[in-house]
């Protein structure tokens, strides 16, 4: 998932992520593994804490009609 490679790339580990969003224990873990997804509010502050552009973490999503 892209939310794992951007954390790795800026060298924390869930924990550390968590606590610079003062975030629950599990909440970076429930995101990577698929179980939860992030809002765009949530994106947009998780590559704040992280410091790279919110677009970095986002995987392109492909709308049929």
């Amino acid at each position: 998932m892209l939310l794992r490679h951007a954390r790795k790339k800026a060298g924390l580990t869930q924990i550390e992520l968590e606590k610079r969003l003062g975030a629950y224990k599990g909440y970076v873990s429930k995101y990577e593994s698929g179980e939860r997804e992030l809002t765009l509010i949530e994106t947009i502050v998780v590559a704040e804490a992280l410091g790279v552009d919110p677009t970095s973490i986002v995987k392109e999503v492909r709308i049929e009609s």
